[in-house]
């Protein structure tokens, strides 16, 4: 076993505000999709303020909500989020999101537990989007095991296609 859990981040630019009706739907599905998470096997923390939600955590600016979550590994974050019913979610993205033009999700291993900030995570999207997958931030499609796995940071390539890469 690890001694290392995968946190990640995703963020996401809203058409509109949350109060609008064209985000009803969205808004009223967050807490079934954060009670399946919270369900999955591997999940072990997210991010969330004391009324339980992350949605008025707004590090990128008031048109962005962000979700950050803790799991065992790759494989549990990758079934909750694209063999689960967070799928039916994803595949309406469109409906309430901007498509983004930069990577909007970023994964990286932590110390088994700890808790990253939203400072951190920023600090690895940025270190994405500008650098691309590597051992300190990576992606589904492009992985890497855990640093005390590692032997000499080779990265794991995911046969699946992403249910969501045609969101973007």
């Amino acid at each position: 076993m690890s001694g290392y859990q995968l946190a990640q981040m995703n963020i996401a630019e809203m058409r509109t505000t949350l109060e609008s009706p064209l985000m009803a739907d969205f808004v009223n599905n967050l807490d079934k999709i954060n009670a399946l998470a919270e369900h999955s096997p591997g999940f072990v923390w997210r991010l969330k303020d004391e009324n339980g939600s992350a949605v008025a955590i707004r590090p990128f600016g008031d048109e962005y909500i962000v979700n950050m979550s803790v799991w065992t590994d790759v494989a549990s974050l990758s079934h909750y989020a694209f063999k689960s019913g967070h799928v039916e979610i994803m595949r309406r993205r469109r409906e309430w999101f901007q498509p983004m033009k930069e990577a909007h999700a970023v994964l990286w291993w932590v110390t088994a537990g700890h808790r990253p900030a939203v400072a951190e995570a920023k600090t690895k999207l940025d270190h994405l989007r500008s650098r691309g997958p590597g051992p300190l931030a990576f992606t589904f499609k492009q992985s890497y095991l855990p640093p005390d796995q590692q032997h000499h940071a080779q990265p794991v390539f995911s046969a699946d296609a992403c249910p969501t890469a045609f969101l973007r």
